[in-house]
This record gives C-alpha cells, sequence and structure tokens, in this order.
C-alpha cells in the first residue's frame, strides 16, 4: 500500500506504472473517479470497469452517464478473455454461465465461496494488466472500517505483488457525505438502483437482502425468472441464492423492508 502523494508523486519517477482507477458502478469509486480528475488532473488515469455480463441496467447506464463526464472511455473488461472465449456480438452467453456450469458443476457462489468474485473480476483485472506494475485506486472512504483495513493486510482487487492499492478517500478524509455531494454537485447523482437496492453488484448477488430480492422482482422480474433458473438440486443437494430459502419462497413471503446496509460486509471490487 502507498498513499495517494506517494503515487502522484511517482508520475515522474516512475512514469511507465500504470493507474488504474477501479469502477464497479457503484457511488463510491464513480466518486474517487470525479475527485481523482478534479483535485489530480496531472494523474494519468485509466478508468477500468470489471463487466460481468450480468449487471443491472442502471449499472450501464450509469456507467455511460460517468464516462461522458470524465471525457474519457471507460475501459470494459471481462472473464471471456481468461476462459480463451472469443466473445461474440449478440451472442447470449455470459462468463458466468460458463464457469458455473462448466468448472463450479452447478455450485452457486456464496458469501463463504466467492468464485464468482475471483473469476469474473479479479482475473480478469489482472489479465488485463498482465505484467505491468500498477496502483489501484480503491473507493474505501474515511469513515469506513473494512475488515482488514487497519491490518497488516489492507483489502485489495488483487494479491499480485505488482499491482499495488491506494486508498484517496482514506487518505484525504472523504466520508459519505463527501461522496454524495461530488456526485451531485458533478451532476451524475446517485445510481438510479439505489431506489430499491443498498449496493451495486450482479442482479443476482448473494449479499442482496430479502426486500432487494423482492424489488428485483418488482423492478427486473426478467432477471429475477434467470436468477431463479440457476437454483437447482444436484445430488440431493439443492443451490439457492438465500441459506435455506429458495427465490420463488421469497417472492411469496410478505414485503420486507431493506435494512441499513453493512458496508464493511461483500466484495469491494463490486460494491464500491
Amino acid at each position: 500500500m502507498v498513499t495517494l502523494q506517494e503515487a502522484v508523486d511517482s508520475i515522474e519517477s516512475d512514469p511507465d506504472r500504470r493507474h488504474i482507477v477501479n469502477i464497479s458502478g457503484g457511488k463510491d469509486s464513480a466518486a474517487l473517479a470525479i475527485y481523482l480528475k478534479q483535485q489530480y488532473p496531472e494523474l494519468p488515469a485509466e478508468y477500468v470497469f470489471c463487466d460481468t455480463k450480468c449487471e443491472l441496467p442502471e449499472t450501464y447506464d450509469f456507467l455511460d452517464n460517468l464516462q461522458t463526464l470524465l471525457g474519457k472511455p471507460i475501459q470494459r473488461i471481462n472473464a471471456f478473455n481468461t476462459l480463451n472465449v472469443r466473445e461474440v456480438g449478440g451472442d447470449d452467453r455470459n462468463p458466468f454461465e460458463i464457469f458455473l456450469d462448466e468448472l463450479y458443476t452447478g455450485f452457486l457462489p456464496s458469501p463463504r465461496n466467492r468464485w464468482c468474485t475471483r473469476e469474473l473480476k479479479i482475473r480478469p483485472l489482472e489479465k488485463y494488466l498482465e505484467e505491468s506494475t500498477a496502483y489501484s485506486y480503491i473507493g474505501i472512504r474515511g469513515d469506513e472500517s473494512r475488515d482488514g483495513y487497519q491490518s497488516k493486510k489492507p483489502p485489495s482487487f488483487s494479491q499480485k505483488p505488482s499491482i499495488i492499492p491506494v486508498y484517496p478517500f482514506k487518505d484525504d478524509d472523504l466520508g459519505y457525505e463527501d461522496v454524495q455531494d461530488l456526485l451531485e454537485d458533478s451532476g451524475l447523482g446517485m445510481p438510479k438502483y439505489y431506489q430499491w437496492r443498498s449496493r451495486s453488484g450482479c442482479y443476482f448477488c448473494f449479499y442482496q437482502q430479502i426486500g432487494e430480492w423482492q424489488g428485483l422482482k418488482e423492478n427486473h422480474p426478467e432477471f429475477f425468472d434467470k436468477a431463479k433458473a440457476y437454483e437447482k438440486e444436484v445430488g440431493g443437494k439443492k443451490f439457492t441464492w438465500v441459506d435455506g430459502k429458495t427465490l420463488d419462497e421469497i417472492a411469496n413471503s410478505p414485503r420486507r423492508a431493506i435494512q441499513d446496509l453493512d458496508e464493511t460486509a461483500g466484495c469491494a471490487i463490486c460494491h464500491l
């Protein structure tokens, strides 16, 4: 880990090092991109979004608007390259289904086994960078205390020693209200999915609360049905997105309110 100022100072001392601003489609990473553009315009930032091909339409709309605001392309990468599978325009295939069916034999990801994060987010980023040395700018806020941040091994998007994390909001002590101000003052605003969901991520993210699954059914019934189709029984064992409940059971249960979000839980690369 290096400080933001050390990373900025390296622009001249280490010109071959890349500066990767990881965009998740969430509020914090978007605000970070805006903040770095405004306060550190000398930074040769590369904006990168790891596209699982299973994102919400609101996420893609938000990214398009953010890209316009930044005035620079957001590189959209995905796991097809790590699978050595050619992406074909108009093809309905997505990398998640390939991993699910061919590598994980129907075993859905879960908080205990987040293979989706590893396969669909982290490895594509590592493949994109290949052997480059890079600083990876991460939108953990100054008012957050995510697991591991104070430990000897701070959270990062990759364990490769050539990819070093930088936490600008921590260094400059920017919190939730600052993030809101950055988004509102820029004219971008918050992603629309926050009207019924508490964080970014795939439409089938297993970190969703019951009320968010119900919100998915109300706002995007086609994606709810897709997520439901992944649930199955293999060898007498049920694979469901929510422990002990199928999505059919959740859909038929009383409407749940969305609880305050524990932002220290979840996958930083997906949810920031």
